[in-house]
């Protein structure tokens, strides 16, 4: 599970699964990460809280959005597919799978609260 690293991880994995698999480890590797319409949740979520319930301040004293911390540069779906097709798993078969607002228990409480 991959979830909010710098993207080079998904490069780690790819390299472990492919090891893995040319030494006859592993058959297969599953990828789980976050999907690109998740953004549109953390757009709704708001400022970060400290353990006060009070807001996090950024360095211009403006709270700091949890939006913030899921960047294009971190790991998410977006950033796999081009790895993948550039072989960097080598012969290992791997299930790439992007968790999306729908896999959310608590989506319509979710939906409810921001809408």
């Amino acid at each position: 599970m991959e979830w909010n690293s710098k993207d080079q991880t998904f490069d780690r994995d790819l390299h472990a699964f492919r090891a893995f698999h040319e030494c006859d480890s592993i058959d297969a590797a599953v990828l789980l990460t976050r999907s690109a319409s998740l953004n549109t949740v953390f757009e709704k979520l708001g400022p970060e809280l400290d353990r006060d319930g009070n807001p996090r301040l950024d360095g211009k004293g403006r709270p700091r959005l949890i939006e913030s911390k899921y960047g294009a540069s971190t790991t998410w779906m977006g950033k796999l597919p081009y790895r993948l097709n550039a072989g960097r798993h080598g012969g290992c078969p791997v299930l790439a799978v992007g968790i999306t607002p729908e896999l959310m228990t608590d989506r319509e409480e979710y939906d409810r609260e921001h809408a």
